[in-house]
């Protein structure tokens, strides 16, 4: 999580969605920079509405708005897929070594998920505290050009990112009927992706 005072702008780290090439970009112009352990730098919606945003509230200006970055839902599963077949994972529950794509989705839309599939969503992560307001500003993974050129006008400076964090390649084919049931799984996570195209500035 980032936090800029002079355009009011607060930058949260959804997990895969490119958040760590732009927070290499973009910290050294924060006043408030969260990173490193997990549970710090990936602050959701509700943690920050009930721990940070009361401080924010005390530095006299206009309220602070809150960014996000959000990923086409399968791809951002996918992403983690991918993340959790890298070679250091091996022999840990984590691992999705040795386990296909379609074999992760099936479990990840089971009852009881396995430790490699035990992921939640993006809106999840979104989610306000109860009587708070969600994230502001909306921006899609895909269209990182627009991220970049909002916060490049904010804070006045040219951006660009370095690739970061990348996961190894790997066959992310679904069956017809297993992808059908993901989309639908995920519909509200669809639509605040969707939502992303025509709330970003």
């Amino acid at each position: 999580m980032l936090a800029f005072v002079a355009p009011r702008l607060v930058l949260l780290s959804i997990p895969k969605t490119g958040t760590t090439a732009l927070e290499a970009a973009l910290a050294p112009k924060a006043e408030m920079v969260l990173r490193s352990r997990p549970e710090i730098k990936h602050l959701t919606m509700s943690q920050y509405n009930l721990r940070i945003e009361p401080l924010l509230r005390n530095i006299p200006g206009p309220p602070f708005r809150v960014a996000a970055v959000v990923r086409e839902p399968i791809s951002w599963l996918g992403s983690w897929y991918r993340y959790r077949q890298r070679p250091q994972t091996m022999g840990k529950p984590n691992s999705t070594i040795g386990i296909s794509f379609e074999g992760f989705v099936q479990d990840y839309l089971s009852e009881s998920r396995p430790p490699y599939a035990a992921l939640g969503r993006q809106t999840g992560f979104l989610s306000p505290a109860p009587g708070r307001n969600g994230p502001d500003l909306l921006f899609q993974y895909e269209r990182m050009d627009e991220v970049l050129a909002f916060f490049g006008e904010a804070l006045k400076t040219e951006l660009t990112l370095k690739r970061v964090n990348v996961s190894p390649p790997a066959d992310m084919s679904l069956a017809p009927e297993t992808e059908a049931r993901l989309r639908a799984a995920l519909a509200e996570d669809y639509a605040l992706w969707e939502s992303a195209a025509r709330s970003a500035p």
